[in-house]
């Protein structure tokens, strides 16, 4: 397998050979500057946006993690495969690139994963990484479902796509919250940390006892882009973190640079993503 930053921009698209060897590497036909280019982005992903940085607050967290994240709570028994088809249903109005339903970009980023031969506990993440979206079919809005994730209880970084949306977040007039550290000690480890609350988190705390800790730290942290692609909150990282977050670099080219508007053929496709499914997962889990 290359270096990961030798993949990008590329798609982890390869033939090959009888001996299973790479043999070749093609480009994506959409150039990789044009992902994530919240500049052209239509007016439903800034106002997503806008919510979700006003009402994203400390307070938000714990109440929504206290409501979806202890093992208590109300719970429905659900398999895996029921949950990707409801979410065919569903559309991301955070992301840019898409206007496909979840379950035909669940595909396109286990296909990717798949076809570089990647591990099958990385195929299967990048299948189920999004299932956390069941929240807002649940009746939860976007704006606490969807979009990149960052801290609370410290000062927002201007690494977080439309930062200056933060002005108006009550948090942004509380005095512990403005250091880069805030409630947090330096390198106190991702772990310690409150981030804004979506589908990363509902889902990670819905499957950890399931998947190797890889996975479950790449789908807890796939959407933390400001630390992960552009370097941002490194000190409240420990070591620990430095070497998760190397799969969740590796992940992120299966989650971005898969996307197209071809439509992969999900029933040709089910019988090996539910032997997948059945080597990590029983049939049913809570949720």
């Amino acid at each position: 397998m290359r270096n990961f930053q030798d993949l990008v921009p590329l798609i982890a698209e390869q033939t090959t050979n009888s001996a299973g060897g790479l043999v070749t590497w093609r480009q994506s036909k959409k150039p990789a500057e044009t992902f994530r280019d919240y500049d052209h982005a239509n007016d439903n992903v800034s106002a997503l946006y806008r919510e979700n940085h006003e009402k994203q607050t400390v307070a938000h967290v714990l109440a929504q993690k206290k409501k979806y994240c202890r093992r208590d709570r109300p719970q429905k028994d659900m398999s895996v495969w029921q949950v990707l088809e409801i979410l065919d249903s569903f559309v991301d109005d955070s992301d840019p690139d898409t206007h496909l339903s979840q379950i035909m970009h669940a595909m396109q980023s286990a296909e990717a994963a798949r076809k570089d031969d990647q591990p099958r506990w990385l195929i299967l993440t990048a299948l189920i990484h999004d299932l956390g979206k069941l929240l807002s079919v649940m009746g939860e809005p976007q704006w606490t479902v969807v979009g990149d994730t960052f801290p609370v209880g410290c000062a927002f970084s201007d690494k977080v796509v439309y930062w200056d949306y933060f002005q108006t977040n009550p948090d942004s007039q509380v005095s512990a919250y403005q250091s880069k550290h805030g409630i947090y000690n330096p390198h106190c480890g991702l772990d310690e940390v409150h981030m804004s609350f979506g589908h990363d988190e509902y889902l990670y705390h819905i499957v950890k006892d399931y998947l190797p800790e890889e996975a479950s730290y790449v789908i807890r942290f796939h959407s933390f882009y400001s630390c992960h692609t552009a370097g941002a909150y490194e000190w409240l990282m420990n070591d620990h973190d430095h070497t998760m977050m190397h799969w969740v670099k590796v992940f992120n080219q299966y989650d971005l640079y898969s996307k197209d508007e071809k439509v992969p053929d999900v029933q040709a496709l089910r019988p090996y993503y539910e032997d997948l499914i059945a080597e990590f997962f029983p049939a049913k889990i809570k949720w």
